[in-house]
């Protein structure tokens, strides 16, 4: 009877034990909306976080809608995060139905609304395009994983300190680089304008054939308008994103070519979804990389 009692025991103190230790080890399980965010949460967040991306490499989030499989990752979520500014406008009613039982947060929520680029009554939500922009959603973030998870706020203060620095030299690497091109050529031709930000911030003029969502239509007279900037600036090459259909810019060189205008497609960009798992296009700082020196090398040329 007592080899029992010990043996029960001890059997119940190393469950305790075990639990105890799990319990210790926790992570917080992170959903986030796009690559971007779930890349900056992670760097922020460490060994103390587990995140998920819902948006995969390719994945475009003007038109995202949530699977089943997406609603169970958000309802089992420690905590949400998204862009904001309705770049997943499809998904803005869900967040604002989880908001009223967990902890789902905007990253952009923090961000002076002066800073932000206006397109009459919409506000552009591609704030990463701008590093300083992004820098300011890494500290939101900072003080979202500070206050859920206190015990190692300090954890995570330390790590967002030593990675904003790396993006304040990825900021000004993207200034220098923009630079050699020659300033008469410095125009940015997409298929929608998710690069404004990024115009505004490095001093290059960027135009797309759709707006600031690829749920926007676009006629003949705007790839008219487009055709003859090409033409009257001598603009040699034009861009393709990840995550769009390059139709409407294969389209765009041909009718150029069409007038006798030699136009290229100068590569392919990233625009609202980071390259794939494992790359380093699939990081923020290697997708910024791989976007400006495909930009300088096409058009310095």
């Amino acid at each position: 009877m007592k080899t029992l009692l010990r043996f029960a025991v001890r059997a119940f103190l190393t469950l305790s034990l075990g639990v105890f230790s799990f319990s210790a080890q926790a992570q917080l399980q992170i959903v986030t909306t796009t690559g971007m965010i779930a890349d900056l949460t992670q760097n922020i967040g460490g060994k103390n976080v587990k995140v998920t991306a819902l948006m995969g490499s390719g994945v475009d989030p003007h038109l995202y809608k949530a699977t089943q499989g997406d609603l169970r990752r958000l309802s089992r979520a420690d905590l949400i995060l998204y862009n904001g500014l309705h770049l997943e406008g499809k998904m803005q009613d869900i967040f604002e139905k989880l908001a009223r039982k967990k902890a789902v947060f905007a990253v952009s929520d923090k961000i002076a609304k002066e800073r932000f680029i206006h397109h009459g009554n919409v506000l552009d939500p591609h704030i990463w395009f701008d590093v300083q922009l992004w820098i300011e959603a890494g500290k939101r973030i900072t003080e979202i994983l500070s206050n859920q998870d206190p015990e190692n706020a300090a954890h995570y203060q330390q790590r967002s300190q030593d990675y904003l620095q790396q993006l304040q030299k990825l900021d000004h690497w993207v200034q220098e680089q923009i630079k050699q091109i020659p300033s008469q050529k410095r125009l940015l031709i997409t298929a929608h304008d998710a690069f404004n930000y990024f115009g505004r911030a490095y001093g290059i003029k960027v135009m797309g054939l759709q707006g600031i969502s690829t749920a926007a239509e676009f006629g003949l007279q705007d790839v008219k308008h487009l055709k003859d900037i090409i033409v009257a600036n001598r603009i040699s090459a034009v861009f393709v994103e990840s995550s769009v259909s390059p139709k409407f810019i294969q389209s765009l060189v041909a009718g150029v070519k069409a007038e006798g205008h030699e136009l290229k497609i100068g590569g392919e960009l990233f625009s609202d979804a980071m390259g794939a798992s494992n790359t380093q296009e699939g990081t923020y700082i290697g997708m910024v990389k791989h976007n400006v020196n495909t930009i300088a090398g096409a058009l310095k040329q």
